[in-house]
Formats: C-alpha cells, structure tokens, sequence
C-alpha cells in the first residue's frame, strides 16, 4: 500500500468556544490534486493551516507522508515538537496564501531566492539558478527584477508560486490563490497550476473554482460547518451531488 500523502484522523480545531473542525477524516494520495470547497467559515482554510502546523489541532492526528505532523508519538501520548523541529517538517510543505505575502523589499527573483539561502543553507548562486528557472516557468522571467508593488496581483502570485516551489516541497497547499486577483489574471495562476498537477505535485486546493476542480482535480471534498459533508471525484460531486447542503450550495455557484 502506497503511504498517503495526507492524512487526517479525527482532526478537530477550536478557537475558544468555536469549534471550526468537528473530526475531519481523509486520505490524500501522492501526485493528487485534492480540491477542498464550501462556503466561508466552513473550516477550509483552517483545515490546511494545521496541515503545516500553522495551527495546532485539539484531537485527532495529522500525517504527512507517513509522519505525524507537529507532534512525535511515545506509547499512547503525543507530544508536540520544538519549534525547530516544526520548522524542519515545514521544508516540505509549501504554501501560497490569499494574499500574496511576498517581501516588499525583495524583488522577484530575491523573494524565490531568500528561503533556499535563509533555510537551507545554499549559496546564493545555486539559489539564483533555481529561481530563475522557476520564474521562467511560470512566465515571469521578465519581471525577476521587478518589486511586488510593480507586479499585477496575479503576477504577484505566480511569484509566491514560484518562491513556495523553491524549497522543492512534496505537497503544495492553496489557501484560495485566486480570489483576492481580478477576473482577468485568474487565468494565468490557474495554467501554473495546471503545469504543477501534469508534473504530478500532490496539491491540496482550496478553491472557488469549480472549472479547475473539475478539470484538474482527482479528488474533490465539500465541508460544510466543520465536517465532511461529501467526497468523490470532482465530475461526478459537482454533476450529481448526493447530499442535500451540497446540492444548495453548488445551486448558488455553478
């Protein structure tokens, strides 16, 4: 049995009295595009910030690749990691944001440069290489030079892409990467996905796009209040949906 990229057992998350996750059970297989959708405040995007330990869950476990994320099991007890330690599992594990977080200091090919340097420890030669081949891939060797605030939105994106690349992650996380971008740029960041997912990156997507999820998606989930409400590949959920909240929802989107 292959291990699973991700998986989540009885995963629950809470904020005070808010409890955001309610025991999130799923698998996500290697080279998987694994698209996660439902409407805001549902647990989406919190559900992947625990993935990386961004936040830290209340119950349940969480693997990456076969090892417990934030935590290191002896007999029946967990204990949490060092911080250090975190960091270290955070290396591969990249991440793009809503916003797009780069440093506005840096220019493009400085802001894909600086973690490979800052973490790992590379010359900033070897840095530079790989950076200039991943601005090239995702259409931007043009602007390596440029600063974010002389970038477009979904530009700026395709930098954040390319920066979360150069830590060559396992797994890629996508908090909504699209929709904080105008209309017209939404293209543009969807095709470096589609390239990622044809070079078989395992992704997890969060998303309001439901022609990608549908075109590039493998797997497809729709939380709902903190659970999984239904899963399935992506075709068969957003064409025939089983489950009376999905069918309302994707009423309202498709």
């Amino acid at each position: 049995m292959t291990t699973p990229m991700v998986k989540a057992e009885g995963v629950h998350k809470s904020f005070g009295a808010a409890h955001i996750l309610k025991g999130i059970d799923l698998e996500v297989a290697p080279r998987e595009v694994f698209c996660l959708i439902g409407p805001s405040g549902s647990g989406k995007s919190t559900f992947l910030r625990c993935i990386n330990h961004l936040e830290k869950i209340n119950a349940g476990r969480l693997s990456v690749d076969g090892e417990l994320v934030g935590y290191r099991q002896k007999g029946d007890k967990l204990y949490e990691l060092k911080d250090s330690e975190v960091a270290l599992q955070r290396r591969d594990i990249g991440m793009v944001f809503q916003r797009f977080n780069l440093f506005p200091h840096m220019t493009a090919i400085e802001n894909v440069m600086e973690a490979p340097i800052q973490v790992k420890g590379e010359t900033k030669a070897v840095a530079r290489a790989r950076a200039e081949k991943l601005l090239d891939r995702v259409g931007l060797s043009d602007k390596a030079g440029n600063y974010p605030t002389q970038l477009s939105g979904g530009q700026q994106q395709r930098v954040a892409i390319a920066r979360a690349l150069a830590m060559e992650p396992k797994l890629m996380l996508f908090d909504e990467p699209t929709s904080a971008l105008d209309p017209e740029l939404v293209g543009d960041v969807l095709d470096v996905m589609r390239g990622l997912a044809e070079d078989g990156m395992t992704m997890i997507v969060v998303t309001h796009e439901m022609g990608f999820a549908r075109e590039v998606g493998d797997a497809l989930v729709f939380m709902d209040d903190g659970v999984v409400v239904e899963s399935g590949h992506p075709r068969d959920v957003l064409t025939d949906p089983q489950h009376d909240r999905t069918k309302s929802f994707l009423s309202k989107v498709l």
